[in-house]
């Protein structure tokens, strides 16, 4: 199976803005949310905005950005946060950290995670978690060769912390969801849906996220929870499929139980596995898709976005 190529960019924020800039809305329900961008620069039209995403670092990540309407850490909460955060103890607490950092890194993102969870909200839970995400983003981007160049982990998150900028606050009941897309559109009323596809693969979800799949071991606290995660989300869109009409059949699930939202925006990446008009064969609103927003990059990516609205 043929699935959106690696360095193939999940959206355009750009793209998907000035599409949404055409409907009308006061209401937005967002299934996936990988990036939290899209949410946060919507709330600036004073929209209020329903986030979901079935894997929980992604979640956090839109709490701190979306559902946050302008708490930030203060300088006595990083304190707490960095409190003895290089101290290795008698063993690990997450095992899981030593596959992908090394001893001394471990132990950091070990003990920030225990004294995260001393915060006194969750919202600065969040903030935070978010915070030590880009932290070990920053760290993995290092290598052997270019090592020595790496500032301290309490250093960068300092850095990261001081420039973070200020959730907007649109005066609105934003809220952030951690379920699959079905339950959470089953559940959500909103004007608008904008259904951000997830790529079509056959792999296992650690697998799928790659390098990315560290959050979700680091927030977590392990890597026992993979298959319960899989488990969770078999027979849903997001999950692992074989074959083309099986990816077809979750998504056409999926819009039956968006059926009592008003208005769609369908945002795919084609790539040439699935095409724009699978999509619309696959949609209980056929008749009503009008599949004309789209934006070339083939010369650069050899793929094209496209937003379906109906």
């Amino acid at each position: 199976m043929v699935g959106q190529t690696k360095n193939s960019p999940k959206s355009w924020l750009a793209f998907d803005l000035n599409v949404l800039r055409r409907l009308t809305f006061t209401t937005v329900a967002l299934p996936f949310t990988d990036q939290p961008a899209l949410g946060a620069y919507l709330k600036r039209w004073n929209a209020r905005v329903l986030a979901n995403d079935p894997v929980q670092s992604v979640w956090a990540r839109s709490l701190s950005e979306i559902t946050n309407n302008g708490q930030k850490l203060s300088s006595d909460e990083v304190d707490a946060v960095l409190e003895d955060a290089y101290v290795p103890g008698y063993r690990l607490k997450n095992e899981a950290l030593s596959v992908w950092f090394s001893e001394v890194d471990a132990w950091w993102f070990d003990n920030v995670r225990r004294n995260i969870d001393r915060l006194p909200s969750q919202m600065s839970q969040a903030i935070a978690s978010s915070i030590v995400m880009a932290t070990g983003d920053y760290a993995m981007s290092f290598t052997e060769q270019n090592r020595e160049l790496r500032q301290p982990l309490s250093s960068v998150f300092k850095r990261l912390w001081s420039i973070q900028p200020e959730s907007f606050n649109n005066g609105q009941s934003n809220a952030s969801t951690n379920k699959n897309a079905d339950d959470f559109l089953a559940e959500t009323p909103a004007e608008l849906m904008f259904l951000r596809l997830p790529s079509a693969h056959a792999q296992n979800l650690r697998t799928y996220l790659g390098r990315a799949a560290w959050r979700e071991e680091w927030l977590r606290g392990g890597s026992a929870f993979w298959d319960t995660l899989e488990a969770a989300m078999s027979g849903k869109l997001g999950a692992a499929t074989e074959t083309k009409s099986q990816y077809l059949h979750l998504l056409e699930g999926t819009l039956r139980r968006a059926s009592h939202i008003k208005q769609w925006a369908i945002a795919h990446v084609e790539h040439g596995f699935i095409q724009t008009q699978d999509i619309v064969d696959a949609s209980p609103r056929s008749a009503k898709l009008i599949p004309f927003y789209t934006k070339d990059f083939s010369e650069l990516t050899g793929t094209k976005a496209v937003i379906i609205t109906a």
